[in-house]
């Protein structure tokens, strides 16, 4: 049987619900294909048992580069910290190794900030005080005033009244603080007739046969308890497909298409970056925190409060000064990881992975602070051979390997080091916390926000979209995801996700009126 829609979506992440929201309000037939689970909020296990964390993310291992990914309707948005932050302007005006503007000419901080302003109101983003940082929040801010810097609290994609200070954002939302779009764009893409349809893992585009329609899409239905087992597979038609599976899923799609497409811009799995991440672990020495810092708790502790409170509630932005020479620029966040990510915490210095001394330090695990660095980097990672299905090879429940291979450059390592410095300097200073960033020997790199594996930009030879998201010689194909952010963006990059994804909207609301759908571009959002 031939299934046919006017617009297919594949993910249903920021970048997948935005454009099958806005495509559904104004007429259009919209499929959503999630490869993940759908779930809602009395399905989050707010533990790290297995069958219950695993089924809704997946730590892919690549060469050099562990990404940690969503696997569930609402992808990204159902386990991100929900820290949500406009990038700033010299993120926009990068040049990189290119030695020219990475960037679309016409796409600047300025002309996305009125679509920044819509997701903020369609979330939307709390803007939190001081009340509203977390212990460990608030030793960073301490810590980064007496070293003579500026601290503040971030903005959050947060109901603050209904959060519970739990910390189980990565295992999802139990109460529906968390503004992910489950609360938002994709009951509203349902409420105007879209169809979701949760795991579905789409392999591939091929041109269709059917007249009127432009591809089609093959996919594979998987079991719900064994998602390497196929219950069943289809190809569904489609005038305009929204390419949306995320940073490492759609330039799979894309390559594995190439055969059938007759070749896909070369851009494609290239530069992919991850968005300059940096880990590291201050081990603060308590008795410092309290005469250094005149801190104290209720309980009569300095500190001993990592895991309470949100995981991102912090940071200093002095660093973002756009006269500094490019990869000098990054922002420092406190941030918090569950106790299962602890095991990619091999410092880079001593203690080593083994040993007294190391478990001593892990003994004093609620007296971390666990800070990330978001730098500079070059782009310089790419996509290697495929997997046989799907965007990556499945070892286990949540667990996977990827062909993505990422080994930082020079420029990419003097980002880091700058970083290192910095913190070191507000961290170490009279004895307060020894700094140790997290090793590359266990996981190579750890991020949580890929980037730029099919990116946006002006020239074809080193991006795969143009400015409107719209694969280059394929009409009517768009990438609203992560792969289309062209570089790294020293902050959390959610917000601009979100953000391209309302400003790419219109544009693929005007291919698919090109293509035959009876469709307009509404401009509400959510809600109103």
């Amino acid at each position: 049987m031939n299934q046919t829609t006017d617009v297919l979506v594949v993910g249903s992440g920021f970048g997948g619900a935005i454009p099958a929201y806005h495509l559904a309000a104004g007429g259009a037939r919209v499929t959503v294909l999630e490869r993940g689970p759908r779930v809602t909020a009395s399905d989050f296990d707010h533990s790290m048992r297995l069958g219950a964390f695993n089924r809704i993310v997946d730590v892919i291992q690549g060469d050099g580069v562990s990404i940690l990914a969503g696997n569930c309707v609402g992808g990204g948005s159902v386990v991100y910290f929900a820290a949500s932050l406009r990038a700033p302007t010299l993120a926009f005006e990068r040049r990189g190794s290119l030695g020219r503007r990475i960037w679309p000419a016409g796409l600047t901080r300025a002309s996305l900030d009125p679509w920044y302003d819509r997701v903020e109101r369609a979330l939307p983003v709390a803007r939190t005080n001081w009340s509203d940082v977390s212990y460990a929040g608030g030793v960073f801010a301490a810590a980064c005033k007496r070293a003579g810097h500026t601290c503040n609290p971030v903005p959050l994609a947060v109901d603050l009244p209904s959060c519970t200070n739990c910390n189980w954002m990565l295992s999802g939302c139990r109460f529906d603080a968390k503004q992910s779009m489950h609360l938002n764009y994709l009951p509203a893409a349902e409420s105007h007739g879209a169809e979701i349809r949760p795991l579905h893992e789409v392999q591939l585009l091929a041109p269709s046969y059917i007249p009127g329609y432009r591809y089609a899409a093959a996919y594979k239905v998987l079991d719900p308890d064994d998602y390497t087992c196929t219950a069943e597979s289809g190809i569904i038609h489609a005038k305009v497909v929204v390419l949306a599976a995320g940073a490492v899923g759609t330039p799979v799609i894309l390559q594995r298409s190439s055969l059938f497409l007759g070749g896909v811009p070369s851009a494609v799995g290239r530069n992919f970056s991850g968005n300059g991440e940096r880990v590291s672990v201050a081990d603060v020495d308590e008795g410092r925190a309290r005469s250094l810092l005149g801190l104290s708790r209720p309980d009569g502790s300095a500190y001993q409060g990592l895991p309470i409170g949100r995981p991102i509630t912090a940071a200093t932005y002095d660093y973002l000064d756009p006269h500094s020479p490019e990869f000098e620029r990054f922002t420092l966040q406190q941030i918090y990881f569950p106790p299962l990510t602890n095991l990619l915490a091999q410092a880079a210095s001593e203690p080593g992975w083994y040993g007294i001394a190391k478990r001593e330090m892990r003994a004093r695990w609620r007296s971390w602070l666990t800070l990330l660095a978001m730098a500079e980097d070059d782009n310089e990672g790419f996509f290697g051979q495929l997997p046989l299905t799907g965007s990556f090879t499945r070892l286990a429940p949540g667990l996977g390997t990827s062909s993505v291979s990422f080994h930082p450059t020079s420029r990419t390592r003097g980002a880091w080091g700058v970083a290192d410095r910095a913190l070191r300097e507000i961290m170490e200073k009279d004895g307060l916390a020894r700094v140790r960033p997290w090793s590359e020997q266990v996981a190579g790199i750890v991020t949580a926000h890929p980037l730029g594996s099919a990116r946006i930009g002006d020239d074809p030879s080193t991006s795969a979209l143009n400015a409107n998201h719209e694969l280059r010689g394929f009409p009517g194909v768009f990438v609203t995801d992560g792969s289309a952010v062209p570089a790294s963006l020293t902050v959390n990059p959610s917000l601009t996700i979100a953000a391209l994804a309302e400003r790419a909207s219109p544009f693929i609301v005007g291919r698919a009126t090109e293509s035959g759908v009876s469709v307009r571009y509404r401009a509400s959002l959510p809600g109103e």
